[in-house]
């Protein structure tokens, strides 16, 4: 059993979680992303019983648990895409319950299709970690069939 590793200092604010979170993640990203670089960059900021919930419309669809689930979620996107990118994001409320508005470019790794999109996420934030995502995605069956060979 490891140990979780303990969240750096956020001051108890939110907007501190979710920037040194997205932060984490463009780091983890950067470092060759799943299966190449260490969730340990990313585990700081999610609590060991993290939910995350995606659309079941999409390729990586489900409902994600704790961060070994974390884990096979951030493998599944490296297989649906070559490239997601954040291009633009808007913290619309911080706090308990925060809303960030995130713009995407992606490009299908099977089909290579480009996909531009927004996703608008609910993230709940309890002592310092992220405890639950829920992303809603504009148009899923755009998404899905970008990602259908």
């Amino acid at each position: 059993m490891t140990a979780t590793p303990t969240p750096p200092r956020t001051q108890g604010s939110a907007t501190a979680v979710l920037t040194g979170m997205y932060a984490a993640e463009a780091e983890y990203l950067a470092a060759g992303g799943p299966g190449l670089a260490s969730f340990d960059l990313l585990a700081p900021y999610f609590a060991p019983d993290v939910v995350l919930h995606q659309a079941e419309a999409l390729p990586y669809g489900g409902t994600w648990r704790g961060h070994a689930g974390m884990e096979r979620f951030f493998l599944a996107m490296g297989e649906t895409w070559e490239r997601f990118d954040m291009v633009a994001q808007q913290f619309l409320a911080t706090g308990p319950t925060a809303v960030v508005l995130t713009q995407i470019q992606a490009r299908s790794r099977t089909t290579g299709r480009e996909l531009g999109f927004p996703i608008l996420q609910t993230l709940h934030i309890e002592d310092d970690r992220i405890s639950e995502v829920h992303p809603f995605y504009w148009d899923t069956a755009a998404i899905a069939a970008a990602c259908r060979p």
